[in-house]
């Protein structure tokens, strides 16, 4: 087990083990001939409940079991049957005694747990006598969450209700807080409840309430176990999540006029089809746009979408105009790149908005409702939040505790969210950034081995406090002016350098931004720079970036030209292979679209070290490219970068003949 030091066996002890080894072998060898000679005789059943009483893991030996009873179950004729109703029961029912022995001896067996199951779905079995079992093993080990898992898939056969299960999870949390099992299945059963809106749970503002009374008897009695927070944070999330979702950013923005080709399309871009309108005379909008996520995370959700408004060319009239009315927007079209982009400081100079330019910052200004109801639920939601942080503030007072101060930090956080979106134009409230960046400076320093999370949501709350305003986020743009004649690079460029950044976050309010210079952080991936459709110019250098496929959200901006990845750790590392089930996807199906069919072997390019970046470059359209101070930028790397994009201009600062 975890932390205990390991003892040679004795000679005794290896005696033993070897008494059993040679007993499994001889099991295994009879149960193999049997299997693989399909009997299913009685002796051939005692010699497999045998071997998996002995090994419940042995997966072949459950198949087997199931194979052989419903040999045997068939083989029963309907006289059989009307001389001994009970016989196909009585076969089922000593399943269930092998799976209790096998449990006996792991009760956390896959194996047992599943054939138990599938013995149960056979219908012959009482669903009573499963419950009462299952009091056994939640005694033994309340965690035990196969026991739990089971016990899911048992009250739904009976058809329990969600309440009664919750009353049970209350009855075990009551016998035991330190029940992680338990908070958890409490969790969902409440979600059910609450999104059926059933009789006793609504409205959830009181049910939420009743239920942080219930989690702070736990939090209180022992803030050091960890099994209350867990809920606790899952409540935090009930409360302050947003219903609806919320249209952030369109383009183009409101009002355009556009010339179009026939086969030219409008793209607008947003959170949610339901939060945006379209006016068309040409299209049916309802059937026409189909809205598609540009990335999803683990449980997939996405945080933007796309739709593509196609112009058909038997619905053109090219001598009348055909308007598309578009609820908002905030973006002018992307420049493209025509010449070299230098990311010295001697480029950048400080943004001061012109009347002519006035358009080119587009703060974002989310869509919401503001009815009653939602007013009243804010106003719910800020107050909860608000005694929340009072009473963990009151326990911090009393106890130093790493979780509260996690809990803490994301209370003000959510608080701070909450303030910001509904905030009026003559609000004073005063925000908690300088609080929370404390408390997690804190917890880097006292929970080492967690430093790189806390060192990730020091990050989000960091970004999040410098686009909360318009007048914080200016005080990082920069006009980007070219000094040759013959340029027309004039960029507004958002400089996010040196702040320690090892995530991005509030994607939402840089959405306009062509421009962006990440250098000089910590920042190992570059999640969430999708949703930035107009980005044009990217400068990651000087970063801790170590892996190609860390750039593949990057695949996703089409109007991206150029782009800086020096001094990042690009081959210092292995290539990470986990995502794939082989070494490398040249010689499987993930890369079976990949054509290096015209590639010249003479180049002396070792197509074999390269895959993971050809996976990435392959689908760039990039003018410039810097990769210098890399590990891989070797000369045949370069040359290899050169024949993936033929669109490439510059690399290094050279200019490409």
């Amino acid at each position: 087990m975890h932390g205990r030091p390991r003892k040679p066996p004795t000679p005794e002890e290896e005696k033993a083990y070897d008494a059993k080894a040679a007993k499994l072998r001889s099991l295994q060898t009879q149960f193999l001939h049997f299997h693989h000679n399909q009997i299913y005789t009685k002796e051939a059943l005692e010699v497999c409940a045998k071997l998996v009483e002995s090994n419940p893991e042995y997966i072949t030996a459950w198949n087997y079991r199931k194979l052989a009873v419903e040999h045997i179950v068939s083989s029963h004729s309907e006289s059989d049957l009307e001389s001994d109703p009970d016989c196909i029961k009585s076969i089922f029912k000593e399943e269930l005694r092998v799976t209790e022995r096998a449990l006996a001896k792991n009760y956390k067996s896959y194996g047992a747990w599943y054939h138990r199951k599938w013995v149960l779905r056979k219908g012959h079995s009482s669903i009573d006598r499963e419950l009462q079992l299952l009091q056994v093993f939640l005694k033994q080990d309340t965690r035990n969450f196969h026991a739990w898992n089971y016990r899911r898939f048992v009250a739904a056969l009976k058809n329990r209700s969600d309440e009664e299960e919750l009353q049970f999870t209350t009855d075990m949390i009551n016998d035991n807080f330190s029940n992680y099992s338990a908070w958890h299945n409490r969790s969902v059963l409440l979600s059910h409840l609450l999104e059926k809106k059933v009789d006793g749970y609504f409205p959830k503002e009181k049910v939420l309430t009743e239920e942080n009374d219930l989690v702070h008897q736990a939090l209180f009695t022992d803030p050091d176990d960890q099994s209350g927070w867990f809920y606790h944070h899952w409540l935090l999330d009930q409360i302050v999540k947003i219903k609806t979702p919320l249209l952030v950013y369109t383009w183009p923005p409101h009002g355009s006029n556009l010339e179009v080709w026939v086969d030219g399309c409008l793209d607008v871009e947003g959170v949610n089809s339901s939060t945006i309108t379209i006016e068309s005379s040409m299209h049916d909008t309802n059937k026409d746009l189909v809205w598609k996520p540009l990335s999803t995370n683990n449980s997939g959700r996405a945080q933007a979408w796309v739709t593509h408004l196609s112009f058909l060319e038997e619905k053109l009239h090219f001598s009348q105009a055909n308007p598309i009315k578009v609820t908002m927007g905030h973006s002018e079209g992307i420049k493209a790149v025509s010449d070299m982009i230098s990311w010295g400081d001697k480029k950048f100079h400080s943004y001061e908005a012109r009347p002519m330019e006035s358009s080119q910052i587009n703060f974002s200004n989310p869509l919401k409702n503001s009815d009653d109801n939602d007013l009243m639920a804010y106003k719910w939601n800020a107050e909860t939040v608000a005694n929340e942080i009072s009473l963990f503030r009151e326990l911090l007072s009393e106890t130093d505790c790493k979780i509260g101060k996690l809990t803490l930090a994301r209370l003000l956080t959510a608080l701070d969210a909450m303030i910001l979106y509904n905030k009026t134009s003559d609000s004073n409230e005063v925000v908690h950034f300088e609080e929370v960046l404390e408390l997690y400076s804190d917890l880097m320093k006292v929970d080492p081995p967690h430093s790189q999370f806390y060192k990730d949501e020091y990050s989000l709350v960091l970004l999040q406090q410098l686009t909360s305003t318009p007048e914080s986020l200016l005080r990082h743009c920069y006009h980007y002016r070219d000094s040759s004649p013959s340029s027309i690079n004039s960029y507004i460029c958002l400089r996010l350098c040196n702040l320690s950044l090892s995530r991005i976050g509030s994607i939402e309010q840089l959405l306009w931004i062509q421009m962006l210079d990440l250098s000089h952080n910590h920042l190992h991936s570059v999640e969430g720079l999708e949703a930035m459709q107009l980005l044009s110019c990217l400068n990651l250098s000087n970063n801790k970036i170590g892996s190609f496929s860390a750039l593949e959200p990057l695949k996703l901006l089409k109007s991206l030209k150029a782009l800086n990845i020096s001094y990042n750790e690009f081959g210092a590392h292995s290539v990470d292979t986990r995502r794939y089930s082989c070494s490398s996807p040249l010689n499987h199906t993930v890369g079976a679209d990949w054509n290096f069919g015209d590639w010249n072997p003479i180049d002396g390019i070792d197509f074999t070290n390269c895959w993971e970046a050809f996976s990435i470059f392959k689908d760039l359209k990039l003018t410039q490219l810097e990769i210098i101070g890399n590990v891989i930028a070797e000369e045949n790397f370069k040359l290899f970068l050169v024949k993936v994009m033929p669109s490439l201009k510059w690399l290094d600062g050279v200019e490409l003949q």
